[in-house]
Protein backbone atom coordinates (compact mmCIF):
# COMPACT_ATOMS: atom_id res chain seq x y z
CA UNK A 1 0.00 0.00 0.00
CA UNK A 2 3.07 2.52 0.73
CA UNK A 3 4.52 1.65 -2.46
CA UNK A 4 1.80 2.44 -4.53
CA UNK A 5 0.77 5.34 -2.47
CA UNK A 6 4.29 6.51 -3.23
CA UNK A 7 4.00 5.47 -6.82
CA UNK A 8 0.62 8.03 -7.12
CA UNK A 9 2.33 10.80 -5.70
CA UNK A 10 5.28 10.36 -7.86
CA UNK A 11 3.09 10.53 -10.94
CA UNK A 12 1.36 13.81 -9.50
CA UNK A 13 3.89 15.84 -8.96
CA UNK A 14 5.86 14.28 -12.10
CA UNK A 15 2.26 15.68 -14.24
CA UNK A 16 2.64 18.73 -12.76
CA UNK A 17 5.79 19.25 -13.73
CA UNK A 18 5.42 18.55 -16.72
CA UNK A 19 2.02 20.50 -16.64
CA UNK A 20 4.52 23.43 -15.95
CA UNK A 21 6.77 23.14 -18.68
CA UNK A 22 4.55 23.40 -21.04
CA UNK A 23 2.90 26.61 -19.73
CA UNK A 24 6.91 28.20 -19.96
CA UNK A 25 7.70 26.49 -23.48
CA UNK A 26 4.39 27.80 -24.90
CA UNK A 27 5.29 31.69 -24.88
CA UNK A 28 9.31 30.51 -25.74
CA UNK A 29 7.82 28.57 -28.82
CA UNK A 30 6.12 31.17 -29.96
CA UNK A 31 8.54 34.03 -29.33
CA UNK A 32 11.10 31.82 -31.61
CA UNK A 33 8.52 31.40 -34.21
CA UNK A 34 7.95 35.54 -34.71
CA UNK A 35 11.89 36.06 -34.20
CA UNK A 36 12.88 33.75 -36.84
CA UNK A 37 10.09 34.34 -38.99
CA UNK A 38 11.35 38.10 -39.25
CA UNK A 39 14.89 37.28 -39.67
CA UNK A 40 14.76 37.45 -43.01
CA UNK A 41 12.90 41.01 -43.14
CA UNK A 42 15.56 42.50 -40.44
CA UNK A 43 17.20 46.01 -41.49
CA UNK A 44 19.71 48.42 -39.65
CA UNK A 45 18.25 51.04 -40.68
CA UNK A 46 14.85 52.30 -40.06
CA UNK A 47 11.51 53.31 -42.67
CA UNK A 48 11.66 56.31 -43.35
CA UNK A 49 9.05 57.05 -46.30
CA UNK A 50 5.89 54.65 -47.50
CA UNK A 51 5.48 53.29 -50.61
CA UNK A 52 4.36 55.48 -53.46
CA UNK A 53 0.39 55.83 -52.80
CA UNK A 54 -2.39 55.11 -55.37
CA UNK A 55 -3.21 58.35 -57.01
CA UNK A 56 -6.33 60.11 -55.57
CA UNK A 57 -7.80 62.37 -53.07
CA UNK A 58 -5.85 61.67 -49.90
CA UNK A 59 -8.21 60.30 -47.42
CA UNK A 60 -9.57 63.01 -44.61
CA UNK A 61 -8.14 61.99 -41.23
CA UNK A 62 -8.89 63.10 -37.81
CA UNK A 63 -5.50 62.91 -35.76
CA UNK A 64 -6.38 62.20 -32.22
CA UNK A 65 -3.97 63.25 -29.34
CA UNK A 66 -5.04 62.43 -25.66
CA UNK A 67 -2.82 64.72 -23.07
CA UNK A 68 -2.65 64.58 -19.42
CA UNK A 69 -0.26 67.31 -17.82
CA UNK A 70 1.58 67.40 -21.11
CA UNK A 71 2.47 70.72 -21.22
CA UNK A 72 6.30 70.13 -21.65
CA UNK A 73 5.75 68.61 -24.82
CA UNK A 74 2.76 69.26 -26.32
CA UNK A 75 3.47 72.27 -28.60
CA UNK A 76 6.14 70.72 -30.27
CA UNK A 77 3.50 67.37 -31.00
CA UNK A 78 1.28 69.67 -32.17
CA UNK A 79 3.35 71.35 -34.87
CA UNK A 80 5.05 68.54 -35.97
CA UNK A 81 1.90 66.85 -36.67
CA UNK A 82 0.16 69.62 -38.55
CA UNK A 83 2.92 69.73 -41.28
CA UNK A 84 1.90 66.49 -41.76
CA UNK A 85 -1.67 67.06 -42.55
CA UNK A 86 -3.85 68.58 -45.11
CA UNK A 87 -6.29 71.36 -44.47
CA UNK A 88 -8.99 69.11 -44.58
CA UNK A 89 -7.55 66.75 -41.86
CA UNK A 90 -8.25 68.14 -38.50
CA UNK A 91 -6.33 67.87 -35.47
CA UNK A 92 -7.85 67.71 -31.96
CA UNK A 93 -5.74 67.15 -28.27
CA UNK A 94 -7.95 65.92 -25.35
CA UNK A 95 -6.50 68.06 -22.52
CA UNK A 96 -7.59 65.25 -20.13
CA UNK A 97 -7.99 66.41 -16.25
CA UNK A 98 -4.78 68.19 -16.65
CA UNK A 99 -4.04 71.17 -13.97
CA UNK A 100 -1.05 72.91 -16.32
CA UNK A 101 -0.94 74.52 -19.92
CA UNK A 102 -1.38 71.91 -22.07
CA UNK A 103 -4.89 72.87 -23.26
CA UNK A 104 -3.71 76.55 -23.93
CA UNK A 105 -0.51 75.61 -25.61
CA UNK A 106 -2.35 73.06 -28.14
CA UNK A 107 -4.91 75.69 -28.98
CA UNK A 108 -1.93 78.22 -29.97
CA UNK A 109 0.00 75.46 -31.85
CA UNK A 110 -3.32 75.08 -33.51
CA UNK A 111 -4.87 72.12 -32.44
CA UNK A 112 -8.59 72.19 -31.99
CA UNK A 113 -8.69 71.48 -27.99
CA UNK A 114 -11.41 69.54 -25.81
CA UNK A 115 -11.10 69.54 -22.51
CA UNK A 116 -11.86 67.01 -19.82
CA UNK A 117 -12.64 66.87 -16.06
CA UNK A 118 -13.64 63.86 -13.78
CA UNK A 119 -11.93 62.45 -10.71
CA UNK A 120 -13.64 59.14 -10.71
CA UNK A 121 -13.26 58.32 -14.58
CA UNK A 122 -9.25 58.54 -14.83
CA UNK A 123 -7.27 56.73 -17.83
CA UNK A 124 -6.67 56.69 -21.74
CA UNK A 125 -8.89 55.38 -22.43
CA UNK A 126 -11.72 57.95 -21.06
CA UNK A 127 -10.07 60.72 -22.90
CA UNK A 128 -9.71 58.93 -26.10
CA UNK A 129 -13.71 58.33 -26.04
CA UNK A 130 -14.48 61.75 -24.93
CA UNK A 131 -12.37 62.51 -28.13
CA UNK A 132 -14.25 60.19 -30.33
CA UNK A 133 -17.05 61.76 -29.05
CA UNK A 134 -16.30 65.05 -29.70
CA UNK A 135 -15.64 64.22 -33.63
CA UNK A 136 -18.59 62.64 -34.00
CA UNK A 137 -20.50 65.76 -33.33
CA UNK A 138 -18.28 67.33 -36.20
CA UNK A 139 -20.34 68.71 -38.94
CA UNK A 140 -18.09 66.32 -41.35
CA UNK A 141 -16.88 63.56 -40.23
CA UNK A 142 -13.79 62.05 -41.31
CA UNK A 143 -12.57 58.81 -43.13
CA UNK A 144 -10.30 57.59 -40.95
CA UNK A 145 -8.74 58.18 -37.42
CA UNK A 146 -5.45 58.06 -36.15
CA UNK A 147 -4.61 58.17 -32.42
CA UNK A 148 -0.82 59.37 -32.11
CA UNK A 149 0.44 59.82 -27.92
CA UNK A 150 1.29 63.64 -27.11
CA UNK A 151 5.41 62.38 -26.45
CA UNK A 152 5.56 60.70 -29.64
CA UNK A 153 7.16 61.96 -33.35
CA UNK A 154 5.71 60.21 -36.56
CA UNK A 155 9.38 60.24 -38.56
CA UNK A 156 7.93 59.15 -41.67
CA UNK A 157 7.18 60.78 -44.52
CA UNK A 158 3.56 60.23 -45.65
CA UNK A 159 3.05 58.34 -42.61
CA UNK A 160 -0.22 59.36 -41.38
CA UNK A 161 -2.00 59.23 -44.84
CA UNK A 162 -0.35 55.95 -45.70
CA UNK A 163 -1.81 54.18 -41.88
CA UNK A 164 -5.01 55.73 -43.25
CA UNK A 165 -4.87 54.28 -46.57
CA UNK A 166 -3.54 50.99 -45.24
CA UNK A 167 -7.10 51.10 -42.42
CA UNK A 168 -9.12 51.89 -45.15
CA UNK A 169 -8.14 49.22 -48.12
CA UNK A 170 -8.23 46.43 -45.35
CA UNK A 171 -11.23 47.45 -43.29
CA UNK A 172 -9.28 46.75 -40.12
CA UNK A 173 -7.10 48.89 -37.47
CA UNK A 174 -3.60 49.52 -38.67
CA UNK A 175 -0.67 49.44 -35.99
CA UNK A 176 2.47 51.63 -36.92
CA UNK A 177 5.94 50.11 -35.41
CA UNK A 178 6.46 52.07 -32.48
CA UNK A 179 9.78 52.68 -31.10
CA UNK A 180 10.83 54.15 -27.54
CA UNK A 181 14.76 55.48 -27.41
CA UNK A 182 17.00 55.42 -24.41
CA UNK A 183 18.01 58.86 -24.18
CA UNK A 184 21.84 59.90 -24.54
CA UNK A 185 24.36 58.83 -21.85
CA UNK A 186 21.70 56.42 -20.63
CA UNK A 187 22.30 53.88 -18.07
CA UNK A 188 22.11 49.98 -18.49
CA UNK A 189 18.45 49.44 -17.05
CA UNK A 190 17.13 51.90 -20.26
CA UNK A 191 19.16 50.47 -22.41
CA UNK A 192 18.21 47.06 -22.10
CA UNK A 193 14.90 48.62 -21.68
CA UNK A 194 15.00 49.72 -25.09
CA UNK A 195 16.43 46.25 -26.85
CA UNK A 196 13.10 44.55 -25.05
CA UNK A 197 11.00 47.17 -26.62
CA UNK A 198 12.55 46.85 -30.11
CA UNK A 199 11.34 42.88 -29.79
CA UNK A 200 8.46 43.33 -28.67
CA UNK A 201 7.03 45.95 -30.74
CA UNK A 202 9.38 45.40 -33.82
CA UNK A 203 10.95 41.75 -34.31
CA UNK A 204 7.80 39.80 -32.96
CA UNK A 205 5.14 41.60 -34.98
CA UNK A 206 7.09 41.89 -37.54
CA UNK A 207 8.03 37.85 -38.12
CA UNK A 208 3.87 38.32 -37.33
CA UNK A 209 2.70 39.84 -40.17
CA UNK A 210 5.80 37.46 -42.60
CA UNK A 211 3.38 34.35 -40.66
CA UNK A 212 0.17 36.43 -41.97
CA UNK A 213 -1.10 36.85 -38.08
CA UNK A 214 -2.05 40.23 -36.65
CA UNK A 215 -0.44 41.90 -34.35
CA UNK A 216 -1.29 43.82 -30.39
CA UNK A 217 -2.12 47.57 -30.74
CA UNK A 218 0.45 49.86 -29.20
CA UNK A 219 -1.14 52.41 -27.79
CA UNK A 220 0.33 55.20 -30.65
CA UNK A 221 0.09 55.13 -34.54
CA UNK A 222 -2.84 53.49 -34.46
CA UNK A 223 -5.12 53.86 -37.71
CA UNK A 224 -8.46 52.90 -37.58
CA UNK A 225 -11.39 53.19 -40.25
CA UNK A 226 -13.95 55.62 -38.65
CA UNK A 227 -17.07 53.78 -39.25
CA UNK A 228 -15.27 51.01 -36.72
CA UNK A 229 -13.80 53.70 -34.72
CA UNK A 230 -17.19 55.36 -33.59
CA UNK A 231 -18.37 52.16 -32.23
CA UNK A 232 -15.19 50.85 -30.55
CA UNK A 233 -15.22 50.44 -26.60
CA UNK A 234 -12.53 52.87 -25.41
CA UNK A 235 -14.30 54.02 -21.95
CA UNK A 236 -12.33 52.18 -19.83
CA UNK A 237 -9.84 52.79 -16.96
CA UNK A 238 -7.83 49.58 -18.09
CA UNK A 239 -3.70 49.91 -17.68
CA UNK A 240 -3.14 48.82 -21.01
CA UNK A 241 -5.93 49.91 -22.91
CA UNK A 242 -4.60 49.07 -25.98
CA UNK A 243 -4.24 45.37 -25.73
CA UNK A 244 -7.38 44.95 -24.22
CA UNK A 245 -8.84 47.38 -27.81
CA UNK A 246 -6.59 45.15 -29.74
CA UNK A 247 -8.27 41.73 -28.02
CA UNK A 248 -12.21 43.36 -28.45
CA UNK A 249 -11.73 44.28 -32.41
CA UNK A 250 -10.20 40.73 -32.95
CA UNK A 251 -13.06 38.99 -31.66
CA UNK A 252 -15.04 41.19 -34.23
CA UNK A 253 -13.83 39.95 -36.63
CA UNK A 254 -11.04 42.64 -37.69
CA UNK A 255 -7.80 41.91 -35.66
CA UNK A 256 -5.08 44.55 -35.98
CA UNK A 257 -2.33 44.99 -38.97
CA UNK A 258 1.37 46.01 -38.36
CA UNK A 259 3.02 48.04 -41.02
CA UNK A 260 6.98 48.46 -40.32
CA UNK A 261 7.35 51.21 -43.05
CA UNK A 262 5.43 54.15 -40.57
CA UNK A 263 7.67 54.52 -37.82
CA UNK A 264 6.24 56.29 -34.35
CA UNK A 265 8.93 57.16 -31.96
CA UNK A 266 9.12 58.60 -28.03
CA UNK A 267 12.15 58.34 -25.59
CA UNK A 268 11.96 57.12 -22.11
CA UNK A 269 11.60 59.18 -19.24
CA UNK A 270 14.88 60.52 -17.69
CA UNK A 271 13.66 60.13 -14.17
CA UNK A 272 14.35 56.41 -12.70
CA UNK A 273 11.08 56.97 -10.46
CA UNK A 274 8.97 57.80 -13.69
CA UNK A 275 10.33 54.47 -15.45
CA UNK A 276 10.00 52.28 -12.79
CA UNK A 277 5.79 53.76 -12.49
CA UNK A 278 5.58 53.28 -16.58
CA UNK A 279 7.17 49.70 -16.50
CA UNK A 280 5.02 48.98 -13.22
CA UNK A 281 1.98 49.53 -14.83
CA UNK A 282 2.92 48.09 -18.55
CA UNK A 283 4.40 44.77 -17.14
CA UNK A 284 1.43 44.72 -14.55
CA UNK A 285 -1.64 45.28 -17.09
CA UNK A 286 0.42 43.28 -19.83
CA UNK A 287 -0.06 40.25 -16.67
CA UNK A 288 -3.67 41.06 -16.22
CA UNK A 289 -4.46 40.74 -19.53
CA UNK A 290 -2.48 37.50 -19.74
CA UNK A 291 -4.84 36.10 -16.74
CA UNK A 292 -7.97 37.17 -17.54
CA UNK A 293 -8.14 37.16 -21.01
CA UNK A 294 -5.72 34.86 -22.63
CA UNK A 295 -7.65 31.09 -21.69
CA UNK A 296 -11.47 33.35 -23.16
CA UNK A 297 -9.51 33.84 -26.41
CA UNK A 298 -7.87 30.78 -26.95
CA UNK A 299 -11.54 28.52 -26.36
CA UNK A 300 -13.03 31.54 -28.89
CA UNK A 301 -10.99 30.79 -31.43
CA UNK A 302 -11.01 27.19 -31.20
CA UNK A 303 -14.91 27.04 -30.85
CA UNK A 304 -15.06 29.43 -33.62
CA UNK A 305 -11.88 27.85 -35.65
CA UNK A 306 -10.59 31.67 -36.18
CA UNK A 307 -7.08 31.14 -37.01
CA UNK A 308 -6.51 34.93 -36.43
CA UNK A 309 -8.10 35.14 -33.12
CA UNK A 310 -5.37 31.94 -32.35
CA UNK A 311 -2.52 33.80 -33.49
CA UNK A 312 -3.26 36.91 -31.25
CA UNK A 313 -4.00 34.66 -27.90
CA UNK A 314 -0.91 33.08 -28.00
CA UNK A 315 1.08 36.62 -28.44
CA UNK A 316 -0.52 38.04 -25.82
CA UNK A 317 0.28 35.03 -23.88
CA UNK A 318 4.36 35.98 -24.05
CA UNK A 319 5.05 37.63 -20.94
CA UNK A 320 7.47 40.24 -20.64
CA UNK A 321 10.88 38.95 -21.42
CA UNK A 322 12.66 39.37 -18.57
CA UNK A 323 9.86 37.61 -16.37
CA UNK A 324 10.27 35.10 -18.97
CA UNK A 325 13.97 34.37 -18.00
CA UNK A 326 13.06 33.90 -14.32
CA UNK A 327 10.39 31.42 -15.40
CA UNK A 328 12.95 29.33 -17.36
CA UNK A 329 15.43 29.27 -14.41
CA UNK A 330 12.68 28.28 -11.82
CA UNK A 331 11.13 25.76 -14.33
CA UNK A 332 14.74 24.14 -15.03
CA UNK A 333 15.87 24.08 -11.44
CA UNK A 334 12.48 22.72 -10.10
CA UNK A 335 12.91 20.05 -12.91
CA UNK A 336 16.35 19.58 -11.77
CA UNK A 337 15.19 18.73 -8.36
CA UNK A 338 12.61 16.59 -9.05
CA UNK A 339 15.15 14.39 -10.98
CA UNK A 340 17.78 14.06 -8.39
CA UNK A 341 14.55 13.08 -5.81
CA UNK A 342 14.06 10.32 -8.69
CA UNK A 343 11.35 11.77 -10.81
CA UNK A 344 13.19 11.26 -13.92
CA UNK A 345 15.64 13.37 -16.39
CA UNK A 346 13.40 14.00 -18.87
CA UNK A 347 11.92 17.41 -17.80
CA UNK A 348 15.20 18.67 -16.96
CA UNK A 349 16.39 17.91 -20.71
CA UNK A 350 12.72 19.39 -21.51
CA UNK A 351 13.96 22.13 -19.59
CA UNK A 352 16.95 22.97 -21.42
CA UNK A 353 16.05 22.79 -24.21
CA UNK A 354 13.05 25.35 -23.64
CA UNK A 355 16.11 27.42 -22.35
CA UNK A 356 18.32 26.92 -25.38
CA UNK A 357 15.70 27.80 -27.72
CA UNK A 358 15.01 30.94 -26.34
CA UNK A 359 18.50 32.02 -26.11
CA UNK A 360 18.89 31.34 -29.74
CA UNK A 361 16.05 33.00 -30.15
CA UNK A 362 17.37 36.30 -27.66
CA UNK A 363 20.64 36.30 -29.63
CA UNK A 364 19.26 36.44 -33.49
CA UNK A 365 17.40 39.39 -31.92
CA UNK A 366 20.03 40.96 -30.56
CA UNK A 367 21.94 40.66 -33.56
CA UNK A 368 19.06 42.19 -36.31
CA UNK A 369 17.38 44.52 -34.01
CA UNK A 370 19.28 45.42 -30.89
CA UNK A 371 22.91 45.81 -31.70
CA UNK A 372 22.29 49.69 -32.37
CA UNK A 373 21.52 50.10 -28.06
CA UNK A 374 22.70 46.90 -26.09
CA UNK A 375 26.58 46.08 -27.08
CA UNK A 376 27.56 42.61 -26.36
CA UNK A 377 29.93 43.73 -23.54
CA UNK A 378 26.07 44.75 -21.82
CA UNK A 379 24.68 41.44 -22.45
CA UNK A 380 26.89 40.11 -19.66
CA UNK A 381 24.95 42.53 -16.90
CA UNK A 382 21.20 41.42 -18.18
CA UNK A 383 21.11 38.57 -15.52
CA UNK A 384 21.24 41.83 -13.19
CA UNK A 385 18.76 43.54 -14.82
CA UNK A 386 16.14 40.52 -14.47
CA UNK A 387 16.93 39.85 -11.39
CA UNK A 388 16.38 43.88 -10.31
CA UNK A 389 12.90 43.30 -11.67
CA UNK A 390 11.88 40.31 -9.51
CA UNK A 391 10.15 42.87 -6.69
CA UNK A 392 7.95 44.17 -9.68
CA UNK A 393 7.00 40.98 -10.21
CA UNK A 394 6.49 39.79 -6.58
CA UNK A 395 4.22 42.84 -6.39
CA UNK A 396 1.56 41.46 -9.01
CA UNK A 397 1.23 38.42 -6.52
CA UNK A 398 0.03 40.68 -3.74
CA UNK A 399 -3.47 42.81 -4.20
CA UNK A 400 -1.84 45.56 -2.62
CA UNK A 401 1.13 45.98 -4.03
CA UNK A 402 -0.55 45.23 -7.85
CA UNK A 403 -1.25 48.35 -9.96
CA UNK A 404 -4.70 48.51 -10.59
CA UNK A 405 -5.44 52.11 -11.45
CA UNK A 406 -3.66 54.31 -14.71
CA UNK A 407 -1.14 56.51 -13.41
CA UNK A 408 0.42 59.31 -15.65
CA UNK A 409 4.70 58.64 -16.25
CA UNK A 410 6.01 62.15 -15.54
CA UNK A 411 8.35 63.69 -18.38
CA UNK A 412 9.89 66.63 -16.95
Amino acid sequence: MLASGGAVVTGVLSVLLWLLLALVALPVLVLALQVGAAWPRRSDGLPLQMPSAPEGQAPRIAVLVPAHDEAVVIARTVQRLRAALTPHDVLCVVADNCSDDTARLAREAGAQVVERFDAQRRGKGYALDHGVRHLAALEQAPDALLIIDADCTVATVGGLHGLARLALAQGRPVQALDLMHAPGGAGLKLRVAAFAWRVKNWARPLGALAMGWPCQLMGTGMAFPWAMARQMPLASGELVEDMQLGMALALTGTPPLFCPQVLVSSEFPDAASAVQSQRRRWEHGHLGMIVRHVPRLLGQAIARRDGRLLALALDLAVPPLALLVLLLLAVNALALVAALLGLGWAPPWAALACAALFALAMAMAWWGWGRAVVSARDLLCVPLYVLGKLPLYAGYLFKGKRQKEWVRTDRE
